[in-house]
Parts: structure tokens; sequence; C-alpha cells
């Protein structure tokens, strides 16, 4: 059975939100980005008059400011911009009980059994959209299909740039629509996947949508198969409400201020990020028996690597995931300066009362300290205690400290 399926973009969210906060700023260019001092000061959003001096997302303040000297800008608030989304998919609950938020500024919905009641699929995106608009001071821009595939390139490819900021896609229309479209443009497919493609004679969606399935099965498994069904527009996948629900991964990520070439000091990253993951595991009550490491090099060298490995048993001790993130880091590193750093625990499972004993985990010992720790945090902030590294001069405890995603909240 079709279904009647919305992928709801909130343009330039964050500008958006600021603009409906400040009234005063409403015909001003408008830029949103993080500390011009860091490597955080980049431009995170800019809303459409800024775009219109040549502005871009991603790129740096500085050149972005030589463009658009006039622009107002605001630091991000990613608390406030994770609460205004909050809203929004309560918000769409009055439409249909089937809303999935996909990232903070999109929203998938399911409307199918909602259209006796609200009308035309059509009909029902005018109407969010202009609800949108009055509720929230955003623009949205809909894509609509039968699965939630179809949904999110009608909006991505379509939708984005057509005036009414809706279009729909479906079966009977993605060979004049999505097939001639360069294959990087299918969803799913990065650099890297469309450069292999280039090279097997598949340069467009129809291209790869015309080959045999069974050959791209062969090379890439289940994920060849699965581009061959995207671009075919297949997807079963349901609109879950639930999908956040049930946590599979903790992890923490961080782009440093500057390059870090000595070991010592990029060991204090790992562990500042080590006890972050650990202390969100511990709020959300999962222990973790995988632990991965991330590192990024230089902008003018775009390696790195990403490594993870199993501890014989869970744990959300800070001290036991950096010991692994130490081990991973030192058998990978080439020994160039790093960039960027994360952390990540995963194989979660729910902590509880019932263990495999292990004679040298202390994981009574672990507890009792963790939960000392977790309650100073929790009453005078992350910089009240910390361990001894974190007071050297390549620490980013105190800097990051109130911080979400790496902003101010």
């Amino acid at each position: 059975m079709n279904r009647v399926i919305f992928l709801i973009d909130m343009q330039n969210f964050y500008a958006s939100v600021e603009k409906a906060d400040f009234p005063e700023f409403r015909n001003k260019p408008l830029i949103v980005a993080g500390d011009p001092k860091q490597r955080s000061g980049i431009v995170l959003a800019a809303c459409s008059v800024a775009k219109q001096f040549g502005v871009l997302t991603a790129e740096p303040l500085g050149q972005a400011l030589l463009k658009c000297p006039q622009a107002v800008i605001r630091l991000p608030r990613m608390q406030h911009y994770i609460d205004v989304s909050t809203a929004v998919t309560q918000f769409l609950g009055q439409f249909t009980d089937l809303v999935e938020p996909y990232s903070v500024d999109e929203q998938f919905i399911d409307v199918t059994d909602s259209l006796h009641i609200f009308g035309s699929p059509r009909t029902i995106a005018q109407k969010i959209q202009w609800c949108m608009q009055e509720r929230f001071s955003v623009y949205t821009r809909i894509g609509i299909g039968p699965n939630k595939v179809l949904a999110k390139m009608a909006c991505d490819h379509f939708g984005k740039k057509n005036k009414t900021g809706l279009f729909e896609l479906n079966a009977k229309n993605i060979e004049k629509y999505l097939w001639p479209l360069p294959i990087r443009e299918l969803l799913g497919v990065g650099h890297r996947m469309e450069q292999h493609f280039i090279g097997m004679g598949i340069r467009k969606i129809g291209h790869l949508a015309h080959y045999p399935v069974t050959l791209l099965r062969k090379r890439w498994g289940v994920n060849g198969e699965l581009l061959w069904r995207t671009a075919h527009g297949l997807d079963s996948s349901p609109v879950s409400p639930g999908t956040f629900s049930e946590q599979k991964a903790i992890g923490h990520h961080m782009t440093l201020p500057y390059d870090y070439p000595e070991i010592k000091d990029i060991r204090v990253i790992l562990l500042e990020l080590s006890e972050e993951v650990a202390y969100r595991a511990r709020a959300k009550h999962y222990t973790g028996y995988v632990v991965s490491v991330g590192i990024s090099g230089t902008f003018e060298r775009h390696v790195g690597f990403h490594r993870q490995i199993k501890l014989p048993f869970a744990t959300n001790f800070g001290m036991d995931i950096y010991r692994a993130a130490n081990q991973l880091f030192s058998e990978s590193w080439d020994g160039l300066p790093v960039r960027a750093a994360a952390v990540t625990l995963s194989d979660l499972q729910l902590d509880s009362d019932s263990y495999q004993l292990d004679l040298f985990a202390r994981r009574e010992e672990k507890a009792r300290l963790s939960s000392a720790v977790d309650t100073i945090y929790r009453k005078y902030g992350k910089t009240a205690i910390f361990r001894g590294p974190s007071l050297m001069p390549s620490s980013q405890l105190r800097a990051r400290a109130g911080k979400i995603g790496g902003h101010f909240k």
C-alpha cells in the first residue's frame, strides 16, 4: 500500500529562529556562526538576505564578512534550537501521530491516515507551510513521496528549488525527474562511492537503476542492493516516532582549536572525550562493550582513521573507555598533527544490578566513584572536579563546558 509521507525541511533554521526571537533583525542579513577565535568560527546558518550577498553555509566567518560586512552575527544557541525543534515535532502531531525527527531542522511525517480529515497531500503541505510561518516564523520546504527515500530526495533536489517549496516524487515521475540527476545526488552516495560508480560508467541515477543488481550485490553486498533500490525509489522503512528512543551508541566529537602535533596533548583530548562519553552513558543508564576512536588530520591533509575494540566487560567508567581509546590511537596514529577526534561507546545495554563477574573490573568501586563524580557535576558543573591532565594548556574542558555540540547553549 502506498503511503503519503512528507519530509519537512525548515529553511535556514538557526537564522530563522534568531530572527523570530529578535524582530529588529528581520530585514537585515543575519549569520549564525561559532566563535571566530576558534575553528568553530564558521557559518552555521545564513538567512536569505545574507545569502543574496553570496554567504555560504560552512565557510569561514571572516570570508563571509568580506562578502557581507554589514551582517548581524549571532552566536549559536544550540539548546534553544533543540527546544524549538521539539516544539515543531509536537505541533506536527496535530496532523498525524506518525512524526519522526530526522535532524534538528528536518522531520518525516506520514499523513496517509489523515487525508480524509485534512484533504489532499498538497493541501496538507500548504497548511503546514502556512502554520509553520505563522507560529514559528520558519519557512518550510516539503518533499512528498510514497516513502521516506523519495520524500527526502523530492525535498532536497526539487522542493528547495521550487518557488512553492513543494514537490512530489513517485513511481510515475522518477524516470523523468530523478533518473537524469548525477549519481552523486542519490541519497546514500558519498564522494568515494561516486568515484567508484563513475569508474563503472554509472554517471547518472538512471544508469544505476538499469545496472544489474546481482553485480552490485556481488561487489558491495547489501549496500549495493540498497543503493539500487534507492535509485528505483523503493523503501519499506516506516515513519517511526520512537526512532531515537533506543540509543545504539553514545559518542562525543571535538574539533580542536589548532592542530595538535604532540601525543601527550592528544591524549588529554581523548581522556576528556572518554569522560564525557562515560558521563552521558551513566546519565542514560547504559553500559557498552565497544569503544571506537575517530581521528581526522589537518585541513591540508584530509586523512585519518577510525578503529574500534570490544572490551571483555560492559562499562560506563571513563578510564575504562580512555584506556581502550588510547590503545587504539597509539596503534594507528601516523604521527602527523590531529585536527579532530571522536570517542564512541556502542554495543549498549541497560545498566543493571546483574552482571558478569570479573576479578579485575572493580565494578562496585568504579560505580561508587562515578556516582560521587556525577553528583558533583550536576550540582557544581563539569569544571568542579576533573582529572589532572585537564590542567594542561591543551585541555579543552573549560573552553567547552556548558556547550552543546561545541557551541554555547
